[in-house]
């Protein structure tokens, strides 16, 4: 049957694909509708499983705070190249992926992709759909949900890089300009850690032989490489534990200094960094 560019047109509405890939679909579909939106959807899977192992290091990073600002979301939609990534298709669907966790208050990354957009269909179905659409894989790479007494966020300009800082005990202070710092540091400096009580096992013990290795090449004596290498983790703490880092505006305050000079028993309760791409 002949295919119409009115038909063509009215399926790039429903779906948004492109004009040759809704002809093709409804020439193959034999005009009927539905089948041929199956029949995109199905190029999108398609595509999916050919990328499935292509690396993403584009896409965007958005933050949701409450109007409280007690809770903060922020999730990381990720394609494979910088183009894809400013489309607005790509955009919007960032967007409403963010709204929904929003709207709903989802959980985990798992509940978000089953989650519903307003076409009634879950978000994973979107992201396939659109990945047939522009032919690269697409991916959220990373969502958190996060309530304490203050979440504070920040957003690097390049749009791939995300941080939540979680604050307990301000007081009832409003702690925005100084959370606004602190996930600046956070962004610049990637502890790996609020405190030293926070760095996992594994990597203690590792800094801890490195620290060893580095003194016995150094010639120090096996009875001293113990000491030496404590030294050495105090140092690691210092560096990469986000409380005891130089504040990166005024290197006479540590984090921990800066947040009780602001609010006497304030703490960061924990922090999120989110980067796409490295």
């Amino acid at each position: 049957m002949a295919i119409t560019a009115q038909d063509v047109n009215k399926l790039r509405q429903m779906t948004g694909a492109g004009m040759m890939d809704c002809k093709k679909a409804l020439q193959e579909a034999e005009g009927d509708f539905d089948k041929a939106v199956d029949i995109l959807r199905k190029q999108g899977q398609k595509v999916a499983a050919k990328r499935a192992d292509n690396a993403v290091s584009e896409g965007a990073v958005l933050v949701n705070i409450s109007a409280d600002g007690t809770n903060g979301k922020i999730v990381a939609l990720a394609c494979e190249t910088e183009p894809v990534s400013n489309v607005e298709d790509f955009k919007n669907l960032a967007q409403s992926i963010l709204d929904v966790a929003v709207a709903n208050n989802i959980s985990d990354k798992e509940a978000l992709l089953s989650a519903t957009l307003a076409d009634g269909r879950p978000v994973s179905e979107n992201i396939i759909d659109l990945v047939g659409k522009l032919g690269e894989k697409l991916e959220i790479v990373a969502y958190e949900n996060v309530t304490s007494d203050q979440v504070v966020s920040y957003i690097h300009s390049n749009g791939k890089l995300g941080v939540l800082v979680a604050f307990e005990g301000n007081n009832g202070t409003d702690v925005t300009e100084l959370g606004k710092d602190v996930a600046m540091q956070i962004a610049a400096m990637k502890p790996v850690a609020v405190d030293k009580d926070g760095v996992d096992a594994a990597t203690v013990e590792r800094e801890i032989e490195v620290g060893k290795e580095q003194a016995r090449a150094e010639g120090k004596p096996e009875a001293m490489l113990e000491k030496i290498a404590q030294g050495k983790l105090q140092k690691f703490y210092k560096d990469n534990t986000l409380l005891n880092q130089e504040f990166v505006k005024d290197s006479s305050l540590t984090i921990r200094q800066l947040l009780d000079k602001t609010v006497k028993g304030l703490n960061v309760k924990s922090f999120n960094r989110i980067s796409i791409g490295g």
